[in-house]
């Protein structure tokens, strides 16, 4: 039944087989996954080869390399080198020390503050002073202890301010222990005695205790020799650190600070009698004003400008244009051609017309004698100034930057007269130079510093101006 009818075996068409056309879409398709499939085995093994190629080049090419890796490390570091040396070309400013000055070197040997005539003191046996005696037990045995302990409880003090006088080998053992003492609560106490008597007065303005015996000039010059004051200050930190070395202790004692007191006290008095002459006084208050700057004594700087103010006050109205300009000569030889020029104005507080005097006068005097320009008023100072060329290149902006800071002073603080506005002018003119002509990529040593203050004093000046 299944085999063909004979008029089908003679029909061409019927004996041709009919291909199934699903069986072609399905070939179709899977040709599609096949040529995807072969595609990427294809990729895969093209990458396996050029990873291959490239991992067989630098096995064969690794000296190369290293070769190459270490000449661009070496220019590197070339490179580097020679912009770091570029750099300190440039910015490198030269060892210009802080402020600070040595005023004390080596003390010497102290002398001895010994008293033992404590039984025949006069003020203990006093009549006047019986009742005050009575509650004290008095005997040649306690010695200088018991008077000591008079001197520290403040009892001695009272002895005198009832007898109404002080012998004179008690002012002086009080002064030797404030002076010499190591026993700190000693010499303190003994500061605070002399320093009560002298500046003690009654009602009719007269001194309530009577002194045989002052402080003297000599005295105070003596202890201050003995704590190793170096009074040639022009002997160098180098030769300084030369010397010899010593078990001596070296730098102000702490009996500094009674002997800055004591002064002070002895120059609020100037009646019944004078301590100090004109001269002493003027060269008390150079040292005065030479301490501050130690750097060791920063921490007595409320007492030593207490002092320094005590000193300028004993001066009359008559004495004080003399003296002013004495002691700013003196303290412009004395003082070292760097920041302690600065230092040394600057320390001086303006707080009355005596002080912005004092510190007009010192910084003309340190540009006149120490820096040798030589001017004698504002007009000569504000010509050197203009004539300075900031754009030079050999240009000394340390030195710049020292004359635009005592120049500030002396003008701030000297009385300019009628033409005060032509010289302000002047000034603000020379100021704005410095501010706008030095450029702030200007690497040279203290451009920038002078550039900074030159633009705050005009700003300063030009809110004080208006």
């Amino acid at each position: 039944m299944e085999e063909p009818l004979d008029f089908e075996e003679e029909d061409q068409l019927v004996r041709t087989p009919l291909r199934p056309t699903n069986t072609n879409k399905r070939s179709k398709v899977i040709g599609l996954d096949d040529l995807l499939t072969d595609y990427y085995e294809e990729k895969n093994k093209y990458v396996h080869r050029k990873s291959k190629r490239l991992s067989l080049s630098k096995v064969y090419n690794s000296d190369e390399d290293d070769k190459s890796r270490k000449y661009k490390e070496r220019m590197l570091s070339k490179f580097v080198h020679d912009c770091e040396k570029q750099v300190n070309e440039m910015s490198a400013e030269e060892e210009i020390p802080l402020w600070g000055q040595r005023v004390f070197g080596h003390q010497k040997s102290l002398p001895s503050t010994e008293y033992k005539g404590v039984a025949d003191c006069q003020l203990l046996q006093s009549s006047s002073i019986g009742d005050l005696m009575s509650v004290i037990y008095l005997n040649e045995e306690q010695g200088e202890s018991f008077l000591e302990g008079l001197l520290v409880n403040r009892w001695l003090c009272k002895l005198a301010f009832v007898s109404g006088f002080v012998e004179d080998s008690i002012a002086t053992w009080v002064f030797n222990k404030m002076l010499y003492s190591s026993n700190g609560e000693l010499q303190v106490s003994a500061c605070e005695f002399w320093c009560d008597i002298l500046l003690s007065k009654d009602e009719a303005d007269k001194p309530s205790v009577s002194l045989g015996w002052f402080p003297g000039y000599s005295q105070l010059m003596d202890a201050l020799a003995t704590y190793g004051y170096l009074f040639d200050t022009s002997m160098s930190h180098s030769s300084l650190s030369q010397e010899v070395h010593t078990d001596k202790p070296e730098g102000p004692p702490e009996n500094i600070s009674s002997w800055i007191k004591v002064i002070s006290a002895c120059c609020q008095i100037r009646s019944p009698r004078s301590i100090f002459s004109i001269s002493e006084a003027e060269e008390l208050l150079c040292i005065i004003i030479h301490f501050s700057l130690d750097r060791e004594l920063q921490g007595l700087l409320f007492i030593i400008n207490e002092g320094m103010q005590s000193i300028i006050r004993f001066f009359s109205e008559e004495e004080w244009d003399v003296s002013c300009k004495r002691v700013a000569k003196s303290l412009a030889f004395r003082t070292p051609k760097d920041l302690n020029c600065l230092r040394v104005v600057e320390c001086i507080s303006v707080t009355n017309g005596r002080s912005k005097q004092l510190r007009s006068q010192i910084a003309l005097q340190l540009l006149t004698l120490r820096f040798d320009i030589k001017v004698n008023d504002y007009k000569e100072i504000l010509e050197v100034l203009m004539s300075v060329n900031v754009k030079d290149k050999d240009c000394d902006f340390f030195k710049l930057y020292i004359y635009l800071v005592l120049a500030e002073n002396f003008l701030s603080f000297h009385h300019l007269g009628e033409e005060k506005s032509v010289a302000i002018d002047t000034w603000c003119k020379f100021l704005r130079n410095c501010s706008s002509q030095i450029t702030s990529t200007d690497w040279r040593s203290y451009a920038s510093k002078v550039r900074n203050k030159a633009s705050y004093i005009l700003q300063t000046t030009v809110e004080k101006s208006t």
